[in-house]
């Protein structure tokens, strides 16, 4: 099995621009990191990234795409904790947008770097074709 975990805290940190996640705590940061790599392998169906004989070294485009997983991750996480919406004083109202990245946009980001790890996945449907007789 490739050495876990993929990255470490202080790479996601160094990828980042956002302050809140280079200010995140290495144990929040290492959940998230493993979050990534699990979704990683749910993306492309490939749990042969997990062993050694094949992937002895972890291929660097998987390694990026965990970063980038583990970012948003993280990211989304603080967003999350942000509960203030929308304020309202007397004739006055104002409201704040939700900063979060959605996963759709991070799925366009990475699909090109995994597009050699996915393996397809089974319908587990079965067709069948009749014809008189």
């Amino acid at each position: 099995m490739a050495k876990r975990p993929w990255v470490s805290p202080n790479e996601v940190r160094a990828y980042s621009e956002f302050a809140e996640v280079v200010n995140r705590t290495d144990d929040k940061l290492k959940i998230d990191i493993s979050r990534a790599e699990m979704h990683i392998i749910s993306y492309t169906n490939n749990k042969e990234l997990l062993d050694d004989e094949k992937y002895p070294e972890l291929p660097e485009e998987v390694k990026t795409a965990v970063i980038i997983v583990a970012e948003s991750y993280a990211h989304n996480a603080v967003e999350k904790t942000k509960n203030l919406k929308t304020e309202t004083f007397d004739d006055y109202s104002y409201t704040i947008e939700s900063n979060e990245i959605k996963a759709s946009e991070i799925r366009e980001e990475i699909a090109p770097l995994l597009e050699d790890y996915m393996i397809a996945r089974s319908s587990n449907l079965l067709n069948m074709r009749l014809r008189k007789l």
